[in-house]
């Protein structure tokens, strides 16, 4: 098939890039005439909302967890619908900015996140939405898809509608300087399986390709620095920019086995969603490597892990590299145990809205051997 015969939805939103550029939020909201803005935040973002310059009585929901599951989701909703905001801003990582999504889509209407799970069933009216990230991973800010757990299945909800695009994006690496060594990795290396999985995808394209092959390569060239040094305002730039590129794959391509495999280790064990498919990462980046051995040696050069496409290799340095962010490698060593292991198989397996993009196909058996190689 003509690669560039594929038909692909490439749809972004209006971004604001740089340092300096959160002064557009307040400019934003007054030209919409917002007077009662709501802002999304976790517990730490929500202490600093003022830097937002947000004009009128601002509401805030700061409540927002790692994972965020449907209780959390339903917390935020009825706030919005007592406040009656005007205007959604989504403050924080991916889990925030989800969460922004969904209460800009959900407040409005009457429909509840069960009934918009999957693509397209989001019905509106929406709320108007701008996300202002402040870690360099998840992308969330320029994409249409948003996750919630929920707690009876204990698996991701993903809803994805357009109507979840934000009417603009504000991408201000100074406001990452704050985040600490350790989720900075975590990120860092979650933007990277973005573009890794979109690169090493069956719906690859060349015009996602593109911004895939250059967010590895930021990652690989800036994350070390930004871990060594928080305030190197070149690094964080750089994967500010790596997670907006890996946002952009998001939306026409996604992810693969990687994410699917990484999931439960969330849902079930409560691992932050960067760390978790850090430790997937090395894994499938070899489990993939024979049947798009051109592609994985494009990822391996990025990362400046030279030419050895051996499986073993593979993992070797690509855990290596991870482990000398000061990622923790081991399932084991997260608290995760191993009698679980079968279990997490079993839901992974179900995940077949991103397996299905694998390049190879994956067994129920041979993701609990990946689990067991990572334990």
């Amino acid at each position: 098939m003509n690669p560039l015969a594929h038909r692909i939805p490439l749809v972004l939103p209006p971004v604001e890039f740089g340092t300096g550029a959160l002064a557009s939020l307040a400019a934003f909201a007054r030209e919409r005439g917002a007077r009662r803005p709501m802002v999304v935040a976790d517990a730490f973002n929500a202490q600093r909302v003022d830097l937002l310059g947000l004009p009128g009585e601002v509401i805030l929901f700061g409540e927002v967890v790692p994972e965020p599951d449907v209780p959390n989701l339903d917390k935020a909703l009825a706030m919005a619908r007592e406040a009656k905001p005007d205007l959604i801003v989504g403050f924080g990582g991916g889990s925030a900015m989800d969460v922004a999504k969904l209460v800009a889509v959900l407040t409005l209407g009457s429909q509840t996140v069960h009934e918009v799970v999957g693509p397209d069933k989001v019905l509106g009216p929406r709320l108007p939405l701008v996300q202002v990230p402040t870690t360099a991973g998840t992308g969330s800010e320029v994409g249409m898809r948003a996750l919630v757990s929920d707690p009876a299945t204990r698996n991701k909800l993903a809803v994805q509608s357009r109507l979840m695009l934000a009417d603009l994006a504000i991408v201000d690496p100074a406001l990452t300087m704050s985040v600490p060594a350790s989720p900075t990795a975590a990120a860092g290396i979650d933007a990277m399986t973005h573009c890794v999985e979109a690169l090493t995808n069956r719906k690859a394209h060349p015009a996602i390709d593109l911004y895939a092959l250059e967010g590895i390569r930021l990652v690989g060239q800036h994350l070390p620095a930004a871990v060594r040094d928080g305030s190197d305002a070149q690094a964080r730039a750089g994967l500010a920019l790596a997670a907006l590129y890996g946002g952009i794959c998001l939306g026409p391509v996604n992810t693969t086995a990687g994410h699917a495999v990484a999931y439960p280790l969330g849902t079930r064990h409560h691992i932050a969603h960067g760390l978790s498919c850090a430790v997937i990462f090395p894994h499938t980046l070899a489990f993939n490597a024979p049947v798009v051995p051109e592609r994985t040696q494009a990822v391996l050069r990025a990362m400046g892990l030279g030419d050895d496409l051996r499986e073993a290799a593979i993992v070797d340095r690509a855990s290596q590299w991870c482990a000398q962010q000061g990622v923790e490698m081991r399932m084991s060593r997260l608290g995760i145990p191993e009698h679980d292991l079968d279990t997490m198989a079993d839901e992974a397996f179900n995940i077949r809205r991103l397996l299905d993009n694998n390049p190879r196909e994956i067994s129920r058996d041979q993701i609990r051997a990946i689990y067991q190689a990572a334990f």
